[in-house]
């Protein structure tokens, strides 16, 4: 209920970038807006903060073994013990319930490289129309 409840905060929240997006990618001005890079970087940041918090809350309650028995898995206490260091990492995330079952879905890892990679890619290519306005608004004032 919690994890509902928070998507559709982040979405309340994002809501109205997403749409401003969305409408400036269809009408065609991305292709000359430094903003509309920054502010898809932006939305990257806020997809990566959302899947890390997916990812880090994989389980169904705050008791591990509670959560692999909710998903039908048997929670391995030696092999928990035994790989502890891989269970409190920061990245890559893990929730093992035991050495054949992770709680954390498959796709947040590779998101976790994926969104800030682009919203990276997406700041420094913003430099490109803003650099070619600057230029032509120093050319109109010569």
């Amino acid at each position: 209920m919690g994890l509902i409840l928070l998507a559709l905060l982040l979405l309340l929240l994002a809501g109205p970038g997403l749409w401003f997006w969305g409408r400036s990618l269809a009408t065609g001005r991305w292709r000359q807006s430094a903003g509309w890079f920054a502010g898809t970087a932006v939305l990257l940041l806020v997809a990566t903060g959302t899947t890390y918090l997916v990812g880090s809350m994989a389980g169904t309650s705050l008791d591990p073994e509670e959560s692999c028995h909710a998903v039908g898995q048997n929670y391995d206490r030696a092999y928990i013990r035994e790989h502890f260091e891989e269970q409190t990492r920061w990245f890559p995330l893990r929730d093992a319930c035991n050495a054949d079952h992770d709680l954390v879905p498959v796709w947040v890892n590779p998101a976790l490289v994926a969104l800030p990679t682009l919203a990276v890619a997406s700041l420094v290519y913003s430099a490109r129309p803003a650099l070619r306005h600057r230029q032509r608004t120093k050319k109109d004032t010569q």
